[in-house]
């Protein structure tokens, strides 16, 4: 190539027309890839195009500026629903009789965790233990939170009482207490079923226990007198008879 066809600052100012088209096909091809560094070539090109390309990390920082912008939005939306609560409760006016959270509640309830509710609001704590072995300082748990729940309730799958009940701590409804009922004999009773004497013999000579209790917490309680009809007849009593004052006899 001639001298003549380079400017001094490099450019190919003399290049034909074809050789320029293709040199820019080459370069956009280029810059739809992986946005690597296209080295001395692609100086090359840029000079001959007498322009550079766009920074390739535009995208990500648009992406960047738009979650910014909504996160703000988002914080603002917070702000302005907290507001509304404050003044809310700042009018005398205002009457809210059930926590909001309730029908949420009742849609993330199973059957079985309906039943162990109205078992908690009707006949009050029950007992729970866990079984362990060796010295209480230093003792390793066999079997955490055995409890008669599910045949007390009548749980239609006792198996998953477990989980129930973690779903039910979960939703700020009951609460495991490691205090002792007052009732001794409860314990002995659970202390005497198939799955307690089970845990002991595995944990062997050292094996004991450890009494505690599950709860319904406040908002539980208030939850099951707002929700649940503790009323109700169950399946082991039946219907409550009618009154049949009045009938021929």
């Amino acid at each position: 190539m001639a001298d003549g066809d380079r400017d001094r600052d490099g450019s190919l100012t003399g290049v034909p027309a074809l050789a320029r088209l293709a040199a820019s096909a080459w370069w956009h091809a280029a810059e739809r890839g992986a946005g690597l560094t296209l080295g001395l070539g692609s100086r090359f090109v840029r000079r001959a195009l007498g322009s550079s390309p766009a920074p390739a990390n535009r995208e990500p920082r648009e992406r960047a500026a738009t979650t910014d912008r909504d996160s703000e939005t988002s914080r603002t939306a917070l702000r302005e629903r907290g507001e509304e609560l404050l003044s809310r409760s700042a009018d005398v006016a205002h009457d809210e009789e059930l926590h909001p959270a309730y029908a949420r509640i009742l849609d993330n309830l199973s059957p079985d965790e309906a039943r162990i509710l109205r078992l908690l609001a009707t006949k009050g704590p029950q007992p729970a233990i866990d079984v362990r072995r060796g010295l209480p300082l230093v003792s390793e748990l066999v079997a955490p939170g055995l409890n008669m729940i599910g045949s007390e309730a009548g749980c239609r799958y006792p198996d998953r009482v477990a989980a129930y009940l973690d779903n039910l701590n979960r939703l700020g409804l009951i609460w495991f207490s490691r205090e002792t009922l007052r009732d001794i004999n409860r314990y002995q009773v659970l202390e005497a079923q198939p799955e307690a004497i089970e845990a002991m013999g595995e944990a062997g000579r050292t094996a004991r226990t450890v009494r505690r209790s599950i709860h319904l917490t406040p908002f539980g309680t208030d939850f099951c007198e707002v929700c649940l009809p503790l009323d109700a007849p169950t399946e082991e009593t039946g219907p409550a008879p009618a009154n049949r004052s009045g009938a021929d006899g």
